[in-house]
Parts: C-alpha cells; sequence; structure tokens
C-alpha cells in the first residue's frame, strides 16, 4: 500500500503539471519558469518510478513516447468524420447562404466560423473523462489508431478538466505544427544531414505517422478543436458556439479566431479579416469554415452526399509570386514518365521557399511558352505543389531559350520514346534505368507476374538504397546474409523469402513477359503473345508488323512492345535473369482458339476447386477460346463454383446464371483441355 501522503503528493503533482502544460501549450501564457516545471516533473516521474501503482493513463509523464508498433491498427468512427463542400469564391458563399436561408424560413442567418486549418483531422475519444483513442480521419468512416503518437502532444488533455465529464465524448480537431516548431524541426534536421519537411502540413502528417512515438514525441505538434462526434452523459448546448465555449473550459485549445456572425455579409467580411491577417498568423490555413450555428437548424437541414448542408468551407486563393527561370531540366519517373521541371530563382511562395516547379509534359511547356530566362508567376497548386503559372512576356530577357525534350534519359541512356495521342514522353529503359527501379521490382515480383510473396514495398526500398539490387536479376543473388541484415528481417522471413525467390524460377512464357512491364502489356496480352510465339526468342524478333498479327495487339502495343526489345539495356538483364536460371517451358506457336465449346463465352471463377488453381482453371478456359470475367452480370454464360463461394455464387442464383462445379468444367472443355497449356 501507498502512504496516503505519497498518493496524495502524486495527484497534486498531476494536477499541477496538467495546469502548467495547459497554461503554456494551450493558453500560451506561462505561469511558473521552466526551471520550476522541470521540478515539479521531475519529482512526479520519481514518484511513479518508486510506486508503479501510482501510474495512471493521464499522467503527464506518459507523454515520452511508447515502445515501436509494427503497424497501425484501424478504427471505425462512431460517427463519419465527412468532408465539406468547398466555396471558391463570393458567389458560391451567398448560394449556400441562400439555401441555408430558404430552408429555414428566415432571412438572418447565424453563423459559427473557425479558420481552416492545414492539417490532419484526428478523432479524440474520451471515456469517463480519460483519453483512450485518437484516431485520423482515413477515409472518413475508417482510420488509424494513433493513440500512442496523441498521447504525446502536450496540447491535448489526458484528462477532461470536469468533476463531472460526459461518460463518453469524442472531440473532432486538428493536429498541426506551428511556424516557429516547423523551421526548429528543418534546423535540427539540416544539422544532422537528414532530409527536410516541404510544410508543416507534410511535417505534421510524417510526425504523427510514425510507428515510433518517441520519434513523434521529439517533435512540437499542436492541437486545436473545433467539434465534437458521438457523445453520451452531455446534454448538447442549442448553438454550436457553445460547444466550443465548453471545449475550452475543459482546457481544449480552441482557435482564438473563432467568431459568432450573421449573414452572408458577417461571413464574407471575416473571410476578408482573416486573410488580411493570414501571413501573420502562427499556423497555416487555406480557407475558413462556416457552419450554421443552430444545432436544431443543423439537423434540419441534414446531409448531401458526403457533406453536409449545413457547413461549407470557403478556401483563399492560392498564393502567387513572380521569379525567374534559371533552367529547365527533366525528372524521371518511378513509371518512366519524363516531366520537364522548371529551376526557379528561390522565391517564397504560400509558406514555403520555392526553387522547382513542375512543367508537367512537353506540350505544356509549348502552350506556356516557358523558355529559360523567362520571369514567370508561380503558384503553389493546392497550396502544395509548385506550378508555373504564366510568363511575364513583357520582361523576357533577348536571351531567353527554348526548351528542348531529351532524346535519351538523363538516368539510364535509354531511348525517350512519346507515343502517338499520348502528353508524356517515356524512358524506355524500364528494367535497367535507376529511376524505375524499385517499380519494376515490385512489378516483376507481383503476384500476378513472378509472385515473389514477402517482397514488399519495404524490402525494396532497402534493397534498392542499400545498392544491393539493380535490376530484377539481381534479386536471384541474394543469399541469406544480404536478406537477413534488412531492417525489420527475421531469420524466419529471410528465409521465406529466399524460399520464394527460389521457387519463381520456374514460371510461364506469359508471367515472365508479363513482369517485364512493357508498356500497353497486361496479363491477357502477356498470355496471347505467349500463345502466339511459342517463345520469348521469337517474341523479341518480332517487327511491329509481326506484333500486329497476335489478337487484341494493335499498332500501339505493337510499337510499345519493339521500343522495348529494341533497347540493349533491357535484352542484357533479359539474358542475366536466363543465366540465373529462370526458365519456362515454351512450345510451338499456336493460334487463340476460335471454335470449341467455349468460344465466345464469359466465364467467372469463384470458391476454391478441388484439383485446380484458379490460375490453371483460367488457363484452360482461355485455351479453349473463353473469356474469364471478374464479376457475374447478365452477359455471363457460366459461373464455376468451387468450396466456399462467396456473393458471385449468390448472384449468378440470382440471375439464373449456369453454374458449374470443376467435374463439369472438364467435361465442357474437352476436347480442349485435352494437351492445352497455361502459358
Amino acid at each position: 500500500m501507498v502512504p496516503q501522503g505519497i498518493a496524495e503528493r502524486a495527484r497534486v503533482l498531476r494536477d499541477l503539471v496538467n495546469y502548467h502544460n495547459y497554461r503554456y501549450y494551450v493558453l500560451d501564457s506561462p505561469e511558473i519558469p521552466d526551471k520550476e516545471y522541470d521540478r515539479l516533473f521531475r519529482e512526479l516521474q520519481e514518484l511513479e518510478a518508486a510506486h508503479p501503482e501510482l501510474l495512471t493513463p493521464d499522467s503527464p509523464t506518459q507523454r515520452v513516447g511508447a515502445p515501436p508498433l509494427s503497424e497501425f491498427a484501424q478504427v471505425a468512427h462512431r460517427q463519419p468524420m465527412l468532408s465539406l463542400n468547398n466555396a471558391f469564391d463570393e458567389a458560391e458563399v451567398s448560394a449556400f447562404d441562400r439555401r441555408v436561408r430558404e430552408a429555414a424560413g428566415r432571412d438572418d442567418i447565424e453563423y459559427e466560423v473557425d479558420p481552416k486549418f492545414d492539417g490532419l483531422a484526428i478523432s479524440l475519444t474520451f471515456e469517463n473523462g480519460v483519453f483512450t483513442q485518437g484516431a485520423t480521419r482515413g477515409d472518413g468512416y475508417t482510420g488509424e489508431d494513433v493513440t500512442q503518437n496523441l498521447r504525446t502532444v502536450s496540447a491535448i488533455p489526458l484528462r477532461i478538466a470536469a468533476d463531472k465529464p460526459p461518460k463518453l465524448l469524442e472531440v473532432r480537431g486538428e493536429v498541426l505544427m506551428l511556424h516557429k516548431d516547423f523551421e526548429a524541426l528543418n534546423a535540427a534536421q539540416r544539422a544532422k544531414g537528414e532530409k527536410t519537411f516541404a510544410n508543416p502540413r507534410n511535417a505534421a502528417a510524417g510526425s504523427l505517422r510514425q510507428l515510433d512515438s518517441r520519434i513523434t514525441a521529439s517533435r512540437k505538434l499542436t492541437f486545436f478543436a473545433y467539434g465534437v462526434g458521438e457523445v453520451e452523459g452531455w446534454t448538447l448546448p442549442k448553438k454550436f458556439s457553445d460547444i466550443l465555449l465548453q471545449l475550452k473550459a475543459w482546457h481544449f485549445p480552441v482557435a482564438a479566431e473563432s467568431e459568432v456572425v450573421h449573414g452572408v455579409d458577417g461571413l464574407l467580411k471575416y473571410f476578408h479579416r482573416l486573410g488580411e491577417k493570414r501571413d501573420k498568423l502562427p499556423f497555416d490555413i487555406d480557407g475558413v469554415v462556416y457552419k450554421v450555428n443552430d444545432l436544431r437548424l443543423q439537423t434540419e437541414l441534414g446531409y448531401v452526399s458526403r457533406a453536409p448542408r449545413f457547413a461549407i468551407a470557403h478556401k483563399y486563393p492560392a498564393q502567387e509570386e513572380i521569379t525567374q527561370v534559371l533552367d529547365i531540366d527533366v525528372q524521371v519517373g518511378r513509371t518512366g514518365a519524363i516531366t520537364p521541371v522548371a529551376r526557379l530563382a528561390p522565391v517564397f511562395v504560400g509558406g514555403v521557399t520555392v526553387t522547382n516547379a513542375t512543367l508537367h509534359n512537353e506540350d505544356e511547356v509549348r502552350r506556356k511558352d516557358v523558355r529559360i530566362g523567362d520571369w514567370v508567376s508561380v503558384r503553389r497548386a493546392g497550396d502544395v505543389i509548385p506550378e508555373v503559372v504564366a510568363v511575364m512576356h513583357e520582361r523576357r530577357p533577348k536571351d531567353a531559350r527554348e526548351f528542348v525534350m531529351p532524346k535519351k534519359c538523363p538516368v539510364c541512356g535509354s531511348h525517350v520514346v512519346r507515343e502517338e495521342g499520348e502528353a508524356v514522353a517515356r524512358c524506355t529503359g524500364g528494367l535497367y534505368c535507376p529511376a524505375q527501379r524499385k517499380q519494376a521490382l515490385l512489378h516483376f515480383a507481383s503476384r500476378r507476374a513472378l509472385d515473389i510473396e514477402g517482397l514488399g514495398e519495404k524490402i525494396v526500398d532497402q534493397l534498392v538504397d542499400n545498392g544491393i539490387v539493380h535490376n530484377p536479376a539481381g534479386l536471384y543473388k541474394l543469399d541469406m546474409a544480404k536478406v537477413a541484415n534488412l531492417e525489420r528481417m527475421a531469420e524466419k522471413s529471410a528465409t521465406n523469402l529466399l524460399a520464394a525467390i527460389e521457387k519463381s524460377r520456374g514460371t510461364t512464357l506469359a508471367r515472365f513477359i508479363y513482369a517485364l512491364g512493357i508498356r500497353n502489356v497486361g496479363e491477357a496480352t502477356a498470355k496471347d503473345l505467349a500463345r502466339h510465339f511459342g517463345s520469348l526468342d521469337a517474341l523479341m524478333a518480332a517487327d511491329e508488323e509481326a506484333l500486329m498479327q497476335v489478337p487484341d495487339v494493335g499498332p500501339v502495343v505493337a510499337q510499345s512492345i519493339a521500343q522495348f526489345f529494341a533497347e540493349q539495356h533491357n535484352r542484357e538483364v533479359i539474358e542475366q535473369l536466363r543465366a540465373a536460371g529462370v526458365h519456362w517451358p515454351e512450345s510451338a506457336p499456336q493460334r487463340k482458339a476460335e471454335s470449341g465449346a467455349l468460344a465466345g463465352k464469359t466465364l467467372v471463377l469463384t470458391g476454391t476447386l478441388p484439383n485446380m488453381t484458379r490460375d490453371e482453371a483460367r488457363g484452360r478456359i482461355e485455351a479453349a477460346g473463353g473469356k474469364v470475367a471478374g464479376s457475374v452480370s447478365k452477359k455471363t454464360d457460366y459461373v464455376v463454383a468451387g468450396a466456399d463461394a462467396g456473393s458471385k455464387l449468390t448472384k449468378a442464383q440470382e440471375l439464373g446464371v449456369t453454374i458449374l462445379d470443376e467435374e463439369a468444367l472438364l467435361r465442357l472443355l474437352e476436347p480442349e483441355a485435352q494437351g492445352k497449356l497455361d502459358f
């Protein structure tokens, strides 16, 4: 038993530290020096260490961060966290006010108005006054459980400051990073030689979604409440503004800029007034939020689609500045897309210093007539992505130079091509190009390709970033020493991954063709190519005219295939894969079946068949001229159902579609099923 005096001292210390946290983080008005606060905090830590039974979930000592998670759990919101419709001009705001007035049957509407924070929406759950769970907005219906991380945010109370708190209270609000804390974080990142953040919102998002809450605790996030969700044990007041006043009384931070106004004139005056103060605010906003203040009227207005009728967000226009284009070069994306990028004289736009701006594609450069040396207007589109809006032609220098799209990839030297009808130019070195390396590996290992189970995005990131694997052939050179040293890769996981890689050496020609990642060649086209040519060498030797003899292969697809195999880099990787032991059965060329029991028929597979895998069944059906669809419709001829068949079987029964088991399918396939291979 803890002596009563010690237990009481711990309670007093918890209350004192929580109170001074509130004064410092919420009111920005500390009452005691930092040294005195530190003394109180250390005394509480020492008492809890000596008497662990004194430790409570709402103790301020629990904000330091908990052991890392392996992943975030999913949380279903009790009430959906719906998004707001947007207004971009005064006419749309007037229309919103008119709709509200007409529905209410009166001319003067009272609104509660707030800044629209540029952060992350979250929901906080308090049970009997104690913070028990915090979740991100997610898709509005399901979010991620980030409770451990939110406990580290000092502005969020761990216990409601009330003698009789509600039995259940969901507080809705925004997590964000103040400008001063963002600047301090980036300064610290630069000092450590680590990547800096583009803006406070990105910094807040990256910090809140850390699996290790100790990282979140090391970064200063803040929180503002702007509403409530599910409530039990508290009778809501009649006005929304009174909800915010009560939250404030319970020590939740509420924006000081919140106001109550009347009519559309009040809305627009608030919008312009806050807009004038926008650059001086300690946090980023991208607009303001208008809500009908009468809660009964809110209920009467209700919702439309995924947004409330009683509220709207009025967005500020993207901020623009003038600067000079110093150069135009290109970036190569993960899929090989070549994007022109303007290198700019540094300019402060929308709260960050911008030095680059996307020009999207070659046609966009020509349309806007952007030249090297031009003075241009730059905007952060959506307050995030910098883009060139317009050229100041009257300021164009005489030596301004036009941009020329490179003919070879600046990363790997492969040819750059632009297909007819497409705006985007692309690098053709898909298997070789370092810029496309991660995407190429992920596609190569995907289930419909070589099916290397366990080779996910995080493993690929490490293999590429550490220079271990440079192309798909490098996967077959991995050994236990290399794999086991990867982060979060235990011996068993490493053994399973190496076994999956070994198993993938034996595949089918169709899977291998699909795994190469040739543009416009999907799974069905890969099967048609395998069936038509029978061997990889025959496919690689085919010209565009020969390729167009394959069913469903037109000029665009034929050109993509020919360009891919014309690139020596790609051929070298293919030879490395063959040398590594990747193999498949080949056969004489075959024409796609145009007659037989399944010619022109559409089948759907569902459930588990007793003797065939789903892929084997698909291969036999397609070899017999049939088509396998993913969903049941009136156009479906047969549904092949195995064990544990689900909703597809139910729908087939409702539509009267003929249902087959495996035995019936095999009877239907005869004689086509005999001797057919799943390429």
